[in-house]
């Protein structure tokens, strides 16, 4: 493993051509798969690959803060597992530029003890504009319960961010619900 000195990632001009670069290289495998939809797939793409490095948190932290400051957001989440090493780094990234948003994260099913709550984090109003990233996005399952979620806590979804779109369908879903999905990358800019 190599890591990089913290103080030239800061002098990366280009973010996305390296965080592209780290995405290429350590999460996609090129070969015959079965998605979590059901579908088969010729790559497959593990995101958490890249997110819980340091130089992935980093660039994907700062990607996604510059992908939002213009958006008043007042929080960040997703569903949980994709969405847990994406939601920190955006937390820390936003701390650094002093923007004022909470972070929260959505589990599967609602605990079946202690709080009970199907949403974790400082608590949730009616009212905040909320974005809900991912990893990826296929059919959109992960995303549309993620901002079903807060939707029922009364929470208005500015836009979904994920960091790839494998541009099968889930954007349109998303769509549908009103949700514009903003990816940091498709699939074709892998050439896939």
């Amino acid at each position: 493993m190599t890591f990089i000195n913290p103080v030239e990632v800061y002098k990366i001009d280009n973010k996305y051509a390296a965080l592209k670069d780290l995405l290429d290289k350590k999460a996609f495998e090129r070969r015959q798969v079965v998605l979590s939809s059901g579908r088969t797939s010729h790559y497959y793409f593990d995101g958490r690959k890249v997110s819980l490095t340091p130089e992935g948190a980093y660039l994907i932290g700062e990607i996604i803060c510059d992908m939002i400051k213009n958006d008043r957001v007042d929080a960040v989440g997703g569903l949980t597992m994709g969405a847990d090493p994406i939601v920190a780094a955006v937390g820390v990234a936003a701390y650094h530029r002093n923007m004022d948003i909470s972070l929260f994260i959505v589990r599967k099913e609602a605990k079946k003890h202690g709080t009970m709550r199907l949403i974790e984090g400082p608590p949730l109003s009616a009212g905040q504009r909320v974005v809900v990233v991912d990893d990826v996005i296929t059919t959109g399952g992960s995303v549309v319960k993620a901002v079903e979620a807060v939707r029922e806590a009364g929470c208005q979804v500015v836009k979904a961010v994920v960091l790839v779109d494998r541009q099968e369908g889930g954007a349109a879903v998303l769509g549908e619900m009103n949700v514009h999905v903003a990816p940091v990358f498709t699939a074709a800019d892998f050439g896939l």
